[in-house]
């Protein structure tokens, strides 16, 4: 196993350069222009007197190389220093990438927004996992029953109707309507006591259920199709026939090697709780990091947007490496020797 996980990682680092290389080279090529948004009664020379100080006079080589230094060295060494409480070289001259819009570190904007994406997408993706998969195994047990049909009927419905839609008509249904629930997430409330945390509750409750139905509509049919697959087979029968229960059959055999693909679609999605639902935040005001993308992008903020495009391509890597971990847990067959 140590071997495997090393094999892996060794691949991977040429396969995230390559990645941030693309991701590089793509935004820098794209037409933008930092100085692009600012009034038109700059002088051209002070315009590229700006262009000068954000580096952009330079190759294109030399801007990936300086990129990558702060990226893959210097932002890592500033994370430790405030994680230990250390200073580690001339902290206060090392290069970090900086924000063209509003000049502070990339790393602290992205920190700064986490919370509140992992709140609400993260708890979202735990719910959609919690409810999907019960629902999968009984679905594929009880094939055809009514249980099975309704359970049909609400996957189907959540994963063919966008988020979007959803989300305007809970906002209608909780909010305008009943007024139950608020529209907009405040991003500015703190947790103090028992009463604010339950204005928290409320404001996440809409978001969360958005996306976990659209996350549990998907695992659900993946898990039912996946129990499907394995119940007629041979090692069931096997086991029914030496007197197993049928419950122990079910959530011992049938449901360890049924989560296989499962654990491939999950971890596959993780990365998207880091990306934040960027539809569903823009409709809720949920100050995340999905609603940061998107504010880089219409502001042309590049380094912003090649760092965060990064991470979810790091974050990607990363957990189809745990999935294939997790193989080899759930199905002692499988062996990485």
């Amino acid at each position: 196993m140590i071997r495997f996980i090393t094999r892996r990682l060794m691949f991977a680092v040429p396969t995230l350069i390559a990645i941030s290389f693309a991701i590089f080279a793509l935004l820098d090529l794209a037409p933008n222009d930092p100085t692009g948004q600012l009034p038109l009664t700059i002088p051209p020379e002070v315009r590229a007197q700006i262009r000068d100080s954000l580096g952009l006079d330079q190759p294109f080589h030399v801007r990936y190389a300086k990129w990558m230094e702060q990226f893959f060295v210097n932002e890592p060494l500033n994370l430790l220093e405030e994680a230990f409480d250390i200073e580690i070289g001339a902290s206060s001259e090392r290069p970090r990438i900086r924000s063209w819009a509003t000049r502070s570190p990339v790393v602290d904007i992205i920190a700064e927004r986490m919370p509140q994406t992992l709140w609400v997408v993260g708890m979202s993706y735990v719910f959609g996992i919690l409810i999907a998969v019960p629902i999968g195994v009984i679905s594929a047990y009880r094939q055809y029953s009514w249980f099975d049909q309704i359970g049909t009927f609400i996957s189907m419905v959540g994963f063919s109707v966008p988020t979007f839609f959803t989300g305007l008509l809970a906002i209608i249904l909780f909010s305008v309507m009943l007024q139950w629930l608020p529209s907009i997430y405040d991003t500015t409330h703190e947790v103090t006591d028992l009463s604010s945390f339950w204005v928290q509750v409320k404001q996440m409750l809409m978001p969360v259920m958005v996306l976990a139905l659209y996350n549990a509509a998907q695992l659900s049919r993946f898990m039912r199709s996946a129990m499907l697959d394995n119940l007629n087979l041979d090692y069931v029968r096997t086991a029914r026939s030496k007197g197993l229960r049928e419950r122990a059959v079910l959530l011992i055999h049938v449901l360890r090697n049924s989560m296989i693909p499962v654990v491939t679609m999950i971890a596959l999605g993780v990365p998207t709780i880091f990306s934040g639902a960027i539809i569903t935040e823009q409709i809720f005001r949920v100050n995340g990091l999905g609603q940061l993308l998107i504010v880089a992008i219409q502001g042309a903020d590049i380094p912003l947007v090649q760092t965060l495009t990064f991470l979810f391509a790091v974050l990607i890597v990363l957990f189809n490496l745990i999935a294939d971990v997790l193989y080899g847990i759930l199905d002692p067959r499988i062996r990485y020797d």
